[in-house]
């Protein structure tokens, strides 16, 4: 996957004149802080040479986890064309850039995000592209209510984490009340994300939420710590992107949990594949999550399992997605 052309050229012009050397050391800091999970008490004011890090690193990754999940809702539900949508704790605007390429009939959206900076760089990322009508709010979802009618389509990625958690249950209440059709949510692909998508998840269901992707059922999940579910996006690194990460590899990969519910049911998937294919004498045997909540193993010929158009093969069995205690294979 790769950033779109009119959002790579905006980041780059973003960063036009900064030394990039200058920002290595803030953009390692910025990734270790995502990697690690941490978060602190109060809100952070973010400065200006954190914002240029984060559209340097972490803007392309956190892209990818988006438009992957925006990918894995329109594969379960071809018919739904949301023409307006809210995306709270927006940070640069990235999920806005990320719904549009998935569903161009999004022609309106209102971004809330506490930072005032952020906000300054999403305006000019936003001018370079057509994007819909933007409508800004700078506010703190902690403490603010948001103040807006339902939207077609909700998101919230990488957001929970930086919530106490006391204040997560009252705001997934509060998007869901806003939530006209689809409620997508993204967490970082760790034990601790997976564990905060399968609360927000529970959560959901309790309120009469549809779970459309990623699981094949509304059940309990099936998977048991130190098992978690997350899933592996390649993101192409440009050149700054490298330049900024000190990093040869043109490419990273971003892993991620998420969950998306809606008012309206998909169509069920057989089944999900969680676990590395065990291959033998021209079969695989796939470890799978099923629609009635529980596990199993199942055996297919490698035609069978590789083609999306055979009927019965699993879901995410051409390029598997889930991982269980192991790492996906790319």
């Amino acid at each position: 996957m790769e950033l779109p052309p009119l959002l790579r050229r905006a980041v780059d012009n973003a960063l036009n004149g900064t030394a990039l050397s200058d920002l290595a050391a803030t953009a390692a800091a910025l990734s270790d802080r995502y990697r690690e999970e941490r978060h602190d008490i109060k809100p952070r004011v973010i400065s200006d040479r954190e914002a240029l890090a984060y559209l340097a690193v972490r803007l392309p990754a956190t892209y990818a986890a988006i438009r992957s999940s925006s990918n894995a809702v329109a594969e379960a539900r071809p018919d739904f064309m949301p023409g307006n949508a809210l995306d709270v704790g927006a940070g640069p605007g990235t999920a806005l850039w990320a719904a549009a390429e998935c569903w161009p009939a999004v022609s309106e959206a209102l971004l809330v995000e506490a930072s005032p900076i952020f906000r300054t760089y999403a305006e000019r990322l936003a001018a370079e592209a057509e994007l819909p009508h933007v409508t800004w709010r700078v506010a703190d979802i902690a403490v603010d209510a948001i103040d807006s009618k339902p939207r077609d389509l909700v998101t919230m990625a990488y957001v929970l984490n930086e919530l106490a958690p006391k204040a997560r249950h009252s705001i997934l209440q509060q998007l869901w009340q806003l939530t006209a059709d689809t409620l997508v949510i993204v967490e970082p692909g760790t034990p601790a994300g997976w564990q905060r998508i399968i609360a927000a998840r529970n959560q959901l269901i309790e309120a009469g939420a549809q779970v459309i992707a990623p699981c094949p059922h509304a059940r309990a999940c099936p998977l048991q710590p130190p098992d978690w579910c997350h899933f592996a996006q390649r993101i192409a690194r440009s050149r700054v992107h490298r330049q900024t990460k000190r990093a040869d590899v043109p490419w990273e990969d971003e892993k991620f949990s998420h969950v998306a519910v809606s008012r309206k049911p998909a169509a069920r998937v057989r089944a999900r594949v969680i676990a590395r294919p065990r291959k033998a004498d021209g079969h695989i045997t796939l470890k799978l999550c099923r629609p009635d909540g529980l596990m199993d193993n199942q055996s297919f010929s490698r035609r069978e399992a590789r083609s999306p158009s055979v009927p019965g093969a699993p879901t995410g069995a051409r390029r598997y997605e889930c991982s269980l205690a192991v790492e996906p294979p790319l």
